[in-house]
């Protein structure tokens, strides 16, 4: 690892000075002239020796990671990838269960499902489409084979607000993530559209971007979630195309946002015209809050998914679109990946006809439920933030703590978890706070025991922070 005092000429590139920057950067990275896990300067240092605004330098950094070009570590600065591909992301942001790695070791980096019979399910409703395999098995995918599921979809959200919904309306992807994708696929337009974000929000909003060669913008977010007057200010600054957003179930605070700051939201993105993606991927099977689907019914695109309620192998994803927009979502979703395989869209029609997924549903919020409250029983006396049936909390650390170590004596202990970092944009605000999730291959009492080390942990700060 070598430090580089390289000072690029902004000169020689037309246009705004920190796209001119990120031009330098992308040309001395591909030459030679910035190796591989060299150490770039400081924001400040590198806009002293260039001349230009610290903001400039953040900005281009950020872009520049986002490409992929750059890593940034929290604490240790700003460095040229160790591999730089031309396109796409350069790690996964899911965590890896080695399970060598993890013998002994508790982890709550991302919440994992509790075994509630889905196995023996998907054996049965397996065995009951084995009968069924005709020729239709042989062509593409079309609208017309997937109007039955869509139909089922629509059925299992009718325990959510969402206005008027028909099937006509829903898109169906490969899980949430790839809807995401989707979305930003009909939505954005332009060489560097503007996406904004929640301050602290699900790292496949970034990823997602990246690949659609956007720019990322972070909102903040208070007790009741997106501030609406930093919406309003970034809009009329930035004219943003699309607003990510989670309403009910916020990644990783927990927060579920109020009626009336869904109303403010609302109204907003209705006056600067920008498209919303509702993420309710996380959130628990009834709410009696409308979404943002439902008071902006014209632009909101709302994604679910089975992977936090039934089992995340399956990958069924779903969009309800905006009014009229059904057709857009899949058709591109036609043109990304031609439709669900049989295989998938057959599986998840049987579980919802029948009735399965509903009890698998219940099933699996329960046994959350059960390791929610013994998180809670361990740790509620600390500055712990959670909703009843979702599979993680939000814990801020008390004084003399900070994340990033934290996060390291507890892997220390045994035990795995995310701090605020990975949430935050990169040179973004990333508060003292961790986020545990609950993981279903392990008991209550293991995760309690769990809790045990690291509330011993939390009472016992070190004496000297250090990074």
């Amino acid at each position: 690892m070598t430090s580089t005092n390289w000072q690029p000429d902004l000169t020689q590139y037309p246009g705004p000075k920190y796209l001119a920057l990120v031009r330098a950067l992308r040309e001395a990275i591909r030459s030679g002239a910035l190796p591989a896990d060299s150490q770039l300067p400081t924001v400040r240092e590198l806009a002293w020796q260039i001349k230009v605004t610290p903001g400039t330098v953040s900005r281009a950094y950020q872009l520049a990671t986002q490409e992929g070009l750059l890593a940034a570590t929290v604490g240790r600065g700003t460095f040229v990838a160790s591999a730089t591909p031309r396109f796409g992301p350069t790690q996964s942001f899911y965590a890896e269960r080695d399970p060598a790695s993890l013998a002994g070791r508790i982890d709550m980096r991302s919440p994992r499902m509790p075994d509630v019979g889905q196995g023996a399910a998907f054996n049965a409703a397996l065995a009951e489409m084995s009968g069924q395999i005709d020729g239709n098995w042989l062509d593409y995918p079309s609208q017309r084979d997937e109007l039955a599921l869509r139909s089922a979809v629509l059925t299992w959200l009718e325990g959510r607000v969402l206005g008027s919904v028909t099937p006509d309306d829903i898109a169906l992807s490969y899980g949430g993530q790839s809807a995401i994708n989707l979305i930003f696929q009909c939505c954005l337009r332009g060489d560097r559209p503007m996406v904004l974000i929640e301050d602290l929000a699900y790292a496949g909003f970034r990823h997602a971007a990246r690949l659609s060669r956007a720019e990322l913008l972070a909102i903040e977010v208070d007790a009741e979630g997106l501030r609406p007057d930093a919406l309003e200010a970034a809009c009329r600054r930035h004219s943003p195309q699309v607003l990510c957003v989670t309403s009910e179930a916020q990644n990783p605070t927990t927060v579920r946002m109020p009626e009336a700051r869904r109303h403010e939201i609302a109204e907003i993105a209705k006056a600067y015209e920008i498209q919303i993606i509702e993420d309710d991927c996380y959130s628990i099977a009834r709410s009696n809050f409308p979404s943002l689907r439902a008071l902006a019914p014209e632009r909101t695109w709302y994604v679910g998914s089975f992977s936090k309620s039934i089992s995340a192998a399956v990958r069924l994803g779903y969009v309800v679109c905006p009014s009229g927009m059904g057709q857009a979502g899949r058709l591109t979703a036609q043109h990304s990946f031609f439709g669900l395989a049989r295989p998938v869209s057959d599986l998840c029609l049987t579980l919802l006809e029948s009735g399965v997924a509903a009890e698998l549903r219940t099933a699996v919020q329960d046994a959350f439920s059960d390791r929610l409250e013994g998180v809670v029983n361990v740790l509620g006396a600390y500055d712990l933030s959670w909703q009843p049936g979702l599979p993680f909390v939000w814990l801020r650390l008390p004084s003399g703590w900070r994340a990033s170590i934290f996060a390291r004596m507890a892997e220390a202990e045994g035990v795995l978890l995310r701090s605020a970092d990975e949430f935050a944009l990169i040179h973004g605000r990333a508060p003292n706070a961790v986020r545990l999730a609950l993981p279903g291959n392990h008991n209550r009492a293991q995760i309690e025991e769990a809790c045990h080390r690291l509330a011993r942990l939390l009472d016992s700060p070190p004496a000297e922070l250090s990074v």
